[in-house]
């Protein structure tokens, strides 16, 4: 099996799997039933209906704006992190040591470049990661909740089961 093909599998319990975890017990195939449960999500939030509470956030921009302070030196390297250090680089070959502090001090480069498309971490940690850690990284938008009719679901789902096992 290809990688690509191993890190689109988004499975997080055993009803995306249907029957087949209870089929795999009642036949005694172990392997599958082992290969079935290690696909699992490891984190009991994917599994467990929480509640989510709203909380007002105060962030560093918004206390910025407040107190009118400038904006702070880039930790991490962007796109453009790249120009403004070309640009001290050109200053520091042209106009000596002074020039490069003066462009430093008035535009500061950032403190570390770090590779892309790892969500900030470095590349032999993102790379160690399990796949259902790095889908979660990658995720855009916030999960949805588990719902709180979890059970109904469960009841609905187990009768419908029955009822296309009778037709």
């Amino acid at each position: 099996m290809q990688v690509e093909a191993v890190s689109n599998i988004n499975t997080i319990s055993e009803l995306q799997f249907g029957t087949g975890i209870n089929h795999a017990v009642h036949a005694g195939r172990r392997a599958d039933f082992a290969l079935l449960v290690s696909m699992f999500s490891n984190d009991v939030r994917d599994n467990t209906p929480v509640e989510q509470i709203d909380q007002v956030e105060i962030t560093d921009q918004t206390l910025r704006q407040r107190f009118d302070l400038q904006k702070p030196q880039q930790l991490q390297s962007d796109q453009s992190s790249y120009q403004i250090s070309a640009q001290q680089a050109h200053q520091f070959h042209h106009g000596g040591l002074a020039s490069a502090k003066l462009a430093h001090y008035l535009i500061p480069e950032a403190l570390v470049y770090l590779p892309e498309q790892t969500h900030s971490l470095p590349e032999e940690v993102y790379h160690n990661l399990s796949l259902h850690q790095q889908r979660k990284l990658g995720e855009k938008e916030p999960r949805k909740l588990m719902p709180f009719d979890l059970y109904n679901q469960l009841v609905e789902a187990q009768r419908t089961a029955q009822i296309r096992a009778q037709a």
